[in-house]
């Protein structure tokens, strides 16, 4: 039998993996965002905090397609290393601990990642991540002066 919670979970590993694949991929052009897509509500909404080079507000498919495409030019990889998922109805909290490698300057950055996140009918309505450490994502991207 499968519970909403269930159907929630498995919801957020099909977006996790497809995500990744996507980024690694290059996006646009490279990759399929079929993957991605399915997973999201036609409403999405990302807010990315500012302070991190890719902040703003992302809406709908497309609009997480940009985000990931951006994603996709700063990021070679972005690896899960532990994740843990809590699910209160559509109300969910994702912690990650995320394993990055920066396209540009191939540093590695291993970090946290608390996203508080809503999702309705097996797909993802809103996304809010929370960054332990934003000036450390800036300074893997950045290339020496």
């Amino acid at each position: 039998m499968m519970t909403r919670e269930t159907s929630t979970t498995e919801t957020l590993e099909r977006f996790y993996a497809a995500e990744a694949a996507y980024v690694e991929a290059g996006g646009p052009g490279a990759a399929s965002f079929d993957e991605v897509a399915a997973c999201l509500a036609p409403d999405v909404t990302l807010h990315q905090a500012p302070g991190l080079p890719y902040s703003g507000v992302w809406q709908g498919p497309e609009g997480i397609e940009r985000f990931l495409a951006v994603m996709g030019e700063a990021w070679r990889t972005m690896e899960f290393l532990d994740q843990r998922c809590f699910v209160d109805g559509q109300d969910v909290v994702v912690t990650n601990h995320v394993r990055f490698v920066a396209r540009a300057t191939g540093r590695e950055l291993h970090t946290r990642i608390v996203q508080e996140m809503t999702v309705r009918d097996g797909r993802i309505a809103e996304i809010r991540p929370f960054y332990w450490d934003p000036a450390a994502v800036t300074a893997a991207l950045t290339l020496p002066a």
